[in-house]
C-alpha cells in the first residue's frame, strides 16, 4: 500500500478521512482564528522556522547541514515552543499556527516522524483560560469532522489517573480500574516473597484489578499471553487469581496466605472479587506496575469486547509532577519540557533540593480514549527561574547561553506571564475517524521504520553533494554515496 500510495488513495475510506481532516483544520482555523464578532477568538496566525537551533526537547532533532557555513547544523523544530514565547515577549498576545514538527524517535501507531500541531499561546493568562479555550477547539473541530458533540470532560488530577489507570492518559470508556492494594492488612502481614519483597523495598507498590466473569474461560495460555505483554513494562510477572463458585481463591495469588478463608476475604473486601472473576496483582516498582497494569487494562478491555464502538471519553490530566528523577542518570529530567513553570505555591520549592521530586508543575493535558490529543502548560516568564530550572536539569551556565541564550534575553527584558498548548492534529483526525493508525490520515505517510516506500526516501545522495556540505559518510555504515 506505501508503496504505490496514490493508488491507494483512491480508497473511499482514505479519501473520507482526509476530508474529514481538512473539516476538522477549517473548523480550528475559524474557531481561534475568526473575527470575534463572528464567533471567533480574535487569535493571529503567525508562521515560525523550519529551519532553527537545535534545543533539547526530549527526542532527537533531524539535522539539516549548511552548505553556507560548513561544519554547522541547522535543526527542524520539534515545537515551535521557544519562537511562541518570543511572539508573546513580542506583544502578540493571542497566537496560533498549524505548523509541521519533526522529531527522531521510535514509531508506533500514533507517532510519525513528521507530525502536524494546531499550536497556540496567550498572554496574561492562566491555566483555566488555556484549559476553556483548547476545549472549546476540540469540541469545533470533533464537530465538524466527525459530527460529534462532545460532552462534559472530567478533569483529573495526575497522581488520580496513575492510581486508577496506571497511566497518565487514561482511556475511561469502560471501568475496571486499578485498585491500590499496598495498605490493604493482608497484604502488608502476607510472607509471600513477590509481596513482601515489593513492600519491604523503597517505593515498592502493591496494586491489582479484577476482570468480571473471566475465570473460567482464562486459560494458562490466555495468562502466560498477559505475563509476557507485562515484562515489556519491566514487570516480572503477575500473580493471578481465579474465584471459583464458593468464593475461594485459587492460582499464585492464593499463596499469599496459608488461610483460604483469609484470601477469599481479601479478594472479596479489597478487589470486590465474586465468582468467575480473574484477578490480576502486580507488586514492584511503581514505574513498572503502573504502566505494566495500566496499559494490560486496555488490552483486556479490546479482547473482551469492553469498549463501545465509535464512544469517546475525555478528560483533562492536570497536576503533573514538574521534574522526575532518572534513576540511571542519576539527575532530574523535566516531564513535560524545561519551559514549564511550577505552580505558584510551589515556586520557593525550587531552592530546596531535596523537595525538587515534590514540585508541581502548571501543566495540563486533554486526552481522549487512552490518547494524549495535546499538552501545554503555563510557562516560566523570568529569566531567573528559567536559569534556575535549567540548572537543576544539569544544564550548564554556558551551556544555558549557548542554546538558549537569545531566549533567556527576551525574558530578562520583560515578559507577560504566559501560557499555551498544542494540539496533535494527527492523532485528533484518527480519532475522529476510528482509524487504528496515524497512517490512515495522512496522505504520504512514513512506515515505522521512518521510510517513504513510494518516494524512495531516505536515499543514497551523490558524493558531490555531500562535499558540497563537507559531509563524509564512514565506509563501516550504510550505503556510500552514488558517485
Amino acid at each position: 500500500r506505501m508503496r504505490y500510495r496514490f493508488l491507494d488513495l483512491r480508497r473511499e475510506s482514505l479519501q473520507a478521512n482526509l476530508i474529514a481532516r481538512h473539516r476538522a483544520v477549517l473548523a480550528a482555523r475559524n474557531y481561534l482564528g475568526g473575527n470575534i464578532e463572528e464567533g471567533g477568538l480574535g487569535f493571529i496566525e503567525i508562521e515560525t522556522p523550519y529551519l532553527t537551533k537545535a534545543t533539547p526537547e526530549g527526542a532527537r532533532d533531524y539535522l539539516v547541514p549548511s552548505r553556507v557555513h560548513p561544519g554547522r547544523f541547522y535543526a527542524l523544530p520539534q515545537s515551535p515552543q521557544i519562537y511562541k514565547q518570543l511572539l508573546m515577549v513580542a506583544g502578540m498576545d493571542r497566537y496560533f499556527q498549524i505548523t509541521r514538527c519533526f522529531r527522531d524517535e521510535d514509531l508506533r501507531v500514533d507517532r510519525q516522524p513528521e507530525f502536524t500541531q494546531v499550536d497556540l499561546e496567550m498572554s496574561f493568562v492562566g491555566r483555566e483560560m488555556v484549559m476553556s479555550v483548547a476545549e472549546g477547539l476540540v469540541r469545533a473541530m470533533f464537530k465538524a469532522g466527525a459530527g460529534v458533540e462532545v460532552g462534559d470532560v472530567e478533569v483529573i488530577d495526575y497522581k488520580d489517573a496513575m492510581s486508577r489507570f496506571g497511566v497518565d492518559a487514561p482511556d475511561m470508556r469502560f471501568g475496571m480500574e486499578l485498585v491500590e492494594l499496598s495498605d490493604v492488612d493482608a497484604v502488608k502481614a502476607s510472607d509471600f516473597p513477590p509481596l513482601k519483597n515489593a513492600l519491604t523495598s523503597k517505593g515498592g507498590v502493591v496494586k491489582g484489578m479484577v476482570i468480571k466473569g473471566k475465570a473460567k474461560s482464562s486459560s494458562r495460555k490466555v495468562t502466560d499471553a498477559y505475563t509476557a505483554f507485562v515484562k515489556d513494562y519491566g514487570l516480572g510477572g503477575i500473580l493471578f487469581g481465579k474465584v471459583d463458585e464458593d468464593g475461594k481463591v485459587s492460582g499464585p495469588l492464593s499463596k499469599m496466605s496459608d488461610d483460604p478463608e483469609a484470601v477469599a476475604a481479601f479478594a472479596k473486601s479489597a478487589l470486590g472479587a465474586e465468582p468467575d472473576d480473574l484477578l490480576i496483582v502486580a507488586a514492584g516498582a511503581p514505574r513498572h506496575v503502573n504502566p505494566g497494569l495500566g496499559r494490560l487494562r486496555v488490552k483486556i478491555a479490546k479482547e473482551s469486547g469492553l469498549i463501545t464502538p465509535n464512544s469517546f471519553a475525555f478528560c483533562w490530566v492536570i497536576n503533573f509532577p514538574l521534574f522526575e528523577w532518572d534513576p540511571d542518570a542519576q539527575r532530574y529530567n523535566a516531564v513535560h519540557h524545561p519551559f514549564t513553570a511550577p505552580i505558584p505555591e510551589h515556586r520557593a520549592l525550587l531552592d530546596d533540593p531535596e523537595k525538587l521530586g515534590d514540585i508541581t508543575a502548571a501543566a495540563y493535558d486533554i486526552v481522549c480514549n487512552g490518547f494524549e490529543l495535546g499538552g501545554g502548560s503555563c510557562r516560566i516568564h523570568d529569566a531567573a527561574t528559567q536559569q534556575q530550572a535549567l540548572t537543576i536539569l544539569g544544564i550548564s551556565p554556558d551551556e544555558q547561553t549557548a542554546k538558549f541564550g537569545f531566549l533567556l534575553d527576551a525574558l530578562s527584558l520583560g515578559a507577560p506571564p504566559h501560557a499555551g498548548l498544542a494540539l496533535g492534529l494527527d492523532r485528533v483526525a484518527m480519532l475522529m475517524v476510528g482509524a487504528e493508525s496515524l497512517r490512515e490520515v495522512i496522505a504520504f505517510p512514513k512506515t515505522t521504520s521512518a521510510s517513504d516506500l513510494m518516494a524512495g526516501a531516505p536515499s543514497v545522495v551523490p558524493k558531490e553533494v555531500l562535499d558540497e556540505l563537507y559531509i563524509q559518510v564512514r565506509s563501516d555504515v550504510g550505503e556510500q554515496p552514488t558517485k
